[in-house]
Order: C-alpha cells, then structure tokens, then sequence
C-alpha cells in the first residue's frame, strides 16, 4: 500500500492542511486514513484533507512525501482525479 502526501501549504479554517490521496484506489486511501484515525468526513473528492499537526503522523504511518504537484500527477495517471466541479460518478 502507497498513499502520498504534500506539504501543508493550503491554507483554510485558520490552519494549514495537505492531502492525503493514493494512486491504486479510494478503498486503499480510506484504510489507510481510518487506521490513522483521520475522520471520514475529511475525505474531499479524491483526498483527505489532513491538518498540519497531522503531517509527521501521516508521514510516520508510511505516507511519502510527494510535491502538490505530484499530488495532481499521481491522482490523473491513476485516472482517480475528481476537479471541483465535476460530477462524481
């Protein structure tokens, strides 16, 4: 099991956050974030999002560290990205 992480660089609710996303499945990206007792409500299209304070858990966990761009790059090439505004199907 891969998941991948970015820096916590997007700012909102007054806290930083990253994402958290795998590039095999969103079944394998959910068992990772409920064994790192991340809540499902933090899921967001395609990612987790995971507060700062949270990075060097996620990362100890054994997420890898990867660029936001990465991120974008991982998620396409699987064919699991869902952009804001479209539908999930």
């Amino acid at each position: 099991m891969t998941v991948y992480i970015d820096p916590p660089n997007w700012p909102g609710h007054g806290r930083m956050w990253s994402h958290l996303i795998s590039d095999v499945s969103y079944d394998e990206l959910r068992l990772f974030a409920d064994d790192l007792g991340v809540p499902r409500r933090a899921f967001e299209r395609d990612h987790y999002d995971i507060p700062a304070h949270r990075y060097a858990d996620a990362v100890a966990a054994g997420a890898v560290e990867v660029s936001s761009r990465e991120v974008v790059r991982l998620l396409t090439g699987a064919g699991l990205r869902r952009p804001k505004g479209r539908p999930v199907s």
